[in-house]
Order: structure tokens, then C-alpha cells, then sequence
């Protein structure tokens, strides 16, 4: 994943300055956005700490350590605290609530596949944030046994041991996917993700080259190898195409071995973990963003590239993507790898298509702020000044 910057500075002053009687938050979170595997849907945890404690809200964060990260950390006016690993880090959130978390008034359990448990310690107020159902993914990560138990826990376990509990997700695809496991549609609740700049300045110009943007994680999921043959297919229309992938992760010597496989070591660059301005200028010289990915709760990098004049196309049975594009008008919606390839060659050969798309893709990122998602999600915790713990 790239590095971010904070969007804190633009949401002004508290509503109330933090003390006594400040309500209390606790983010129980598999991983922030500083830790190497750090995606989109702890982007949005992150947004949503910052804007509570800059309305005046006593926020933390518990996430995953890794290597190199302090074990402490107070950002943006968020404390962080990060203990235990990929699974450990389950337990260390459950005694941090039985401790020295009890008094929060609200906990948010973000379910990444699998849940923080919270219930088993906790009879206050707990929401359950997630993102998108995993079905699909559990044996992509997990082959066998482990994939079948992951996705009975969250399709069985979790409904039941949240069924008092209110629900929050990121689009209306995730929200019916949650409803088909039983949880009731009266406690979901959907918080649309934004933008740390929904009308960025250009850091570049288009490139004259055909340029194909790949953005996100490299994990098995993000099949990132569909782009890759993709591009080996267009090449005989496109000769001059080019492939910009930015991101990191586990799975970049499978990806960098099929790049070679298919002849595409002169086309293909892999950027790895970028900051924010080679981001954008990458982004504001792609013409076209590939995001085929199994399952999104929304697509943060479809709109960030949207917000640079991007057009996108991905799997129509991908989730919350269905809601970041708007199909025929800031990019496709397709069925499978031949319509994706398909598609790619039309917004690369057809000008007048990409530059009505780009201009939509534009007009419509510049909606989304983290502002409005801030309030609304403060709003669904319906907090008030405490006097106490509820926990």
C-alpha cells in the first residue's frame, strides 16, 4: 500500500475540547496504516479516530505490531498502541479491553475477515465495523480446513455473537452481504469512504504513452496477474503501453515471475511503497486504472484515481466496486477477463471516450470528503459528553 497523508488539518477545531467527561473510543483493528500490509479499510479506521478526537473524543487505536513500530504511538491526536502479531494481536485487543479499555464508552470491533470477539469481555456499547464478506477469499489465503473454519466464523459465529450489536460497512453491496448472513438490515448502518483531496492539484502531466495505473496491495486477492495478462494481450494493438504497479506486499515475486513469464519485463514497473506526491504524479500520468480484484467493500484507489482524472475497470462481481464506478460513465463494470481486456483496449485507443470519462471520473471524486463520512459516523455512535463508563 502507499503512504498517506492526514486530512485532520482541514476538519478545523474541536466541538468541544477533550477532558473530563470526553467520550471514549476504543478501535480495535488488525492492522494501522503504517504496517506493511496496511490497506484501505484501515485508512478508513483512521479517518474516522482522527475526526472523533478532533471533535474532542479520547481515541485509541489497538492494532498489530510489527518490526520497527513503536509500541506506542500519539498521532493526529489519536493514540495508537500496537501489540501482539497476525493473530496475537486478537488476544491483546481482548485484555486491553478487560483492563485498562474498560471504561471506553464505545468500542467499534473491526471485523477483517475475522472479528476481535468483544463481546466475550465487554457488555457496553460495541459496534461491528466491516468492510466487505471474505467468502470468496477464505481459500484464496487459507486452502482447506482453516478457509472452511474462517468462513464459518464469519458467516455463523460473528452474526450470532454480534446479534445485539450495531453494524456499520462502507456500501450498500457490503450492507446486503451482511443481511444475507442473518444480520438484521435495521443495524446496519453504511459510511461511504472519502477522499484526503477529492480535487487534487496536477503533479504531472498525462503521459504520451498508453499507461495502465495498478494501485493497492500485492496479495493473491487483488489478482493483480489479471492486469498482467491483460497487458500482454493489448500489446499487439497497444504496442507502446506501458504498466505502472504501485504497491507492496507478499505476493510481489509471484506477480514479478509472471511479468517475466509473459515478456513484459520492458512494460512493467514495479514502484513498491510510494508516498504521497509520487503518487499522485504516477496517477495523473496513467490513462486507465485496472482494479480486478475478487471482493472490495469499496475501492479507496478507484476513487483516488478517479480524483486525478482516472478511469477504472473492475470485476462488476467484486462488491463495493459497484458503487465506487459508475458503470459507462467513470469506467466499466466487467464480467471477466476477456471483458476486461476488451474494455482496457477501447480507453486506450478511443480519445474521445477516455477524455469523457476522465472528466466524469473527476466531477464525480470531487464529491467525497472525509468530512461528511466523519460526521456521519460520529453521528451513528450518537456520542455525548460521559460522565462515566457504560462498559
Amino acid at each position: 500500500m502507499v503512504a498517506r497523508r492526514s486530512s485532520r488539518s482541514g476538519w478545523g477545531t474541536s466541538a468541544r475540547a477533550a477532558g473530563a467527561g470526553c467520550p471514549r473510543i476504543v478501535f480495535l483493528v488488525w492492522r494501522d496504516t503504517a504496517h506493511p500490509e496496511g490497506g484501505g479499510s484501515e485508512l478508513f479506521v483512521e479517518r474516522m479516530a482522527e475526526f472523533l478526537a478532533a471533535d474532542g473524543c479520547d481515541v485509541t487505536i489497538c492494532a498489530a505490531a510489527y518490526p520497527g513500530a513503536a509500541a506506542d504511538e500519539y498521532r493526529n491526536g489519536v493514540r495508537i498502541r500496537r501489540r501482539g502479531g497476525r493473530l496475537a494481536v486478537y488476544l491483546r485487543g481482548l485484555s486491553y479491553l478487560a483492563g485498562a479499555g474498560r471504561r471506553a464508552d464505545v468500542v467499534v470491533d473491526v471485523q477483517n475477515g475475522l472479528p476481535f470477539f468483544s463481546p466475550l469481555v465487554r457488555r457496553g456499547r460495541i459496534v461491528n465495523l466491516v468492510h466487505h464478506v471474505h467468502r470468496e477469499q477464505w481459500q484464496i489465503i487459507y486452502p482447506g480446513r482453516a478457509g472452511h473454519l474462517g468462513w464459518w466464523i464469519e458467516s455463523r459465529l460473528a452474526p450470532w455473537l454480534y446479534r445485539r450489536h450495531q453494524y456499520v460497512t462502507v456500501s450498500d453491496a457490503s450492507r446486503r452481504e451482511l443481511i444475507a448472513l442473518g444480520v438484521g438490515p435495521d443495524r446496519i448502518a453504511v459510511v461511504h469512504n472519502g477522499l484526503d483531496d477529492p480535487a487534487p492539484q496536477p503533479r504531472a502531466a498525462r503521459s504520451e504513452q498508453p499507461t495502465i495505473c495498478v494501485l493497492g496491495r500485492l496479495v493473491p486477492h487483488k489478482q493483480v496477474e489479471h492486469a498482467l495478462t491483460a497487458a500482454a494481450q493489448l500489446r499487439a494493438t497497444v504496442p507502446d503501453l506501458r504498466v505502472e504497479i504501485v504497491g507492496e506486499g507478499w505476493w510481489h515475486d509471484t506477480l514479478a515471475r509472471r511479468t517475466a513469464e509473459l515478456g513484459l519485463a520492458d512494460v512493467v514497473t514495479f514502484h513498491g511503497r510510494v508516498g504521497d506526491d509520487e503518487r499522485d504524479a504516477i496517477l495523473d500520468r496513467s490513462w486507465l486504472l485496472l482494479a480486478p480484484s475478487v471482493k472490495e467493500g469499496w475501492g479507496i484507489a478507484i476513487m483516488e484515481a478517479a480524483a486525478h482524472g482516472v478511469p477504472a475497470i473492475a470485476y462488476r462481481s467484486a462488491g463495493g466496486v459497484c458503487e465506487s464506478i459508475a458503470d459507462g460513465e467513470t469506467g466499466w463494470l466487467v464480467d471477466g477477463e476477456d471483458d476486461l481486456q476488451k474494455r482496457a483496449e477501447e480507453l486506450l485507443t478511443d480519445p474521445t471516450l477516455r477524455t469523457w470519462m476522465q472528466a466524469n471520473a473527476k466531477a464525480r471524486a470531487a464529491r467525497f470528503h472525509w468530512e461528511e463520512s466523519g460526521r456521519q459516523f460520529a453521528d451513528l455512535l450518537e456520542l455525548r459528553p460521559s460522565d462515566g463508563a457504560t462498559g
